[in-house]
């Protein structure tokens, strides 16, 4: 049985970058939840935890982010993925960023359109952080 190895850039996904853009998640999950017991319950402290979740998620966002750029500019021009990666990255950023002044405001005012974009933002980040780890496996032994 042979072995072939495709000649591709077999490139894995740095471990830093694996970490920021895995990293992305949880804070926006914890929002989202932190905004569904708000709605729930009217408690103003989870409006206050889902601010600070989104602002972590924010740096997470932007470090991926800026990472992400950094490897398209030095890409071997390998297909579309890395160009739709750093696209879904930036889309979850500049709607991350919109969320974080929604949840700036008064926590009556946050409701509904907190919970939308939580929503947005964590299907976003989940969809970044699977293209991100599927697209940047490229090649390897068949």
């Amino acid at each position: 049985m042979a072995v072939t190895v495709n000649e591709r850039s077999a490139r894995a996904i740095q471990p830093f970058h694996a970490v920021l853009l895995a990293a992305t998640i949880p804070p926006f999950l914890g929002s989202l939840l932190s905004d569904i017991a708000y709605a729930s319950t009217y408690e103003i402290q989870w409006i206050n935890f889902a601010a600070w979740l989104v602002a972590g998620g924010m740096v997470f966002t932007g470090l991926a982010l800026l990472w992400g750029l950094v490897d398209l500019i030095r890409a071997d021009r390998r297909r579309g993925r890395p160009l739709i990666y750093v696209l879904l990255l930036l889309a979850t950023f500049v709607l991350g960023l919109i969320n974080s002044f929604v949840h700036a405001r008064d926590a009556w005012a946050t409701m509904p359109e907190g919970l939308v974009l939580s929503a947005i933002v964590v299907v976003l980040a989940i969809l970044a952080t699977w293209l991100g780890f599927s697209s940047l496996r490229v090649g390897g032994i068949k």
